[in-house]
C-alpha cells in the first residue's frame, strides 16, 4: 500500500486527532481539527454511525499509523516485534514507533513535522554516532547522539524549526543540544511519553483477531 499523499488536515479530521502539520501548531486556531472538530465532506457534521469494535480497532490503528507516519507493512512488522517482546504488546508497540529516528529528530524539535525528519534522513542529513544513516525507521538506543548536518539552508529550516517546537517539551528520553544541532538519547520511552490519546489496547485487538 502507498504512503498517504493527500491533505493531512482532512486527514486529521477523518481520524479524529490533531497531527502535526507544518505552521499549524496543534490546538491553535490553524489546527483544522482544532477548527472543525468532525468528518470533512459535506455530511461531517451530521450524527456519526455507531462503530462496531472491529470499526473502532481499526481506527486506532490508522490513526497511530498516520501519527507515524508508516505504512501497513511497516506498522504490522513493528506489532510483531512488540508482540514477542517482555511486557505490554501495546505498550511495546508505541516504544518501537518513538525509538524511530525520523520521530525522534521531531521529538527534538529540529523538524517541524515527522515527514519533513523522515526527508532529512532519507537524504543523508542524519549521523548517529558520527555516522550517516539513511533509515527512517532506524531504532535509536541509549547512549546514541543524533545529530543535523548539511547545508546552511537546511540548518537554518532546523534552527526555524527549533523556535516553533519551543512549547513542544522534549520528552525525558532524549536530550538536546540546540547550538549543535544534536541530540542524545538518554533511555528508553516510557508511555506517557506519547503525546497523543492512544488506545493501544484495540491495535493489540485488531492483530489478534
Amino acid at each position: 500500500m502507498a504512503r498517504y499523499t493527500g491533505p493531512r488536515s482532512r486527514l486529521s479530521r477523518r481520524l479524529g486527532v490533531s497531527l502535526p502539520l507544518k505552521g499549524a501548531k496543534i490546538g491553535t486556531d490553524k489546527d483544522p481539527y482544532n477548527r472543525r472538530p468532525y468528518a470533512p465532506g459535506e455530511h461531517g457534521q451530521a450524527r456519526a454511525k455507531k462503530s462496531s469494535d472491529y470499526g473502532l480497532q481499526l481506527r486506532e490503528k490508522q490513526k497511530v499509523r498516520a501519527i507515524y507516519g508508516v505504512l501497513e507493512r511497516q506498522f504490522r512488522k513493528a506489532f510483531q516485534t512488540a508482540s514477542r517482546a517482555k511486557g505490554q504488546t501495546g505498550v511495546r508497540l508505541l516504544e518501537i514507533m518513538e525509538r524511530r529516528l525520523d520521530n525522534a529528530i521531531y521529538r527534538l524539535g529540529f523538524a517541524m513535522t515527522r515527514a519533513q525528519a523522515r526527508q532529512w534522513v532519507a537524504h543523508g542529513h542524519v549521523k548517529v554516532n558520527g555516522r550517516k544513516v539513511n533509515v527512517p525507521s532506524f531504532s535509536v538506543r541509549p547512549g546514541e547522539v543524533i545529530q543535523i548536518h548539511g547545508s546552511e539552508k537546511l540548518l537554518q529550516m532546523a534552527k526555524e524549526a527549533k523556535l516553533q517546537s519551543e512549547e513542544r517539551a522534549v520528552p525525558a528520553w532524549l536530550e538536546r543540544d540546540p547550538e549543535k544541532f544534536e541530540g542524545t538519547v538518554k533511555g528508553i520511552p516510557k508511555r506517557e511519553d506519547v503525546q497523543f490519546p492512544i488506545k493501544e489496547q484495540l491495535i493489540v485487538e485488531l492483530y489478534s483477531k
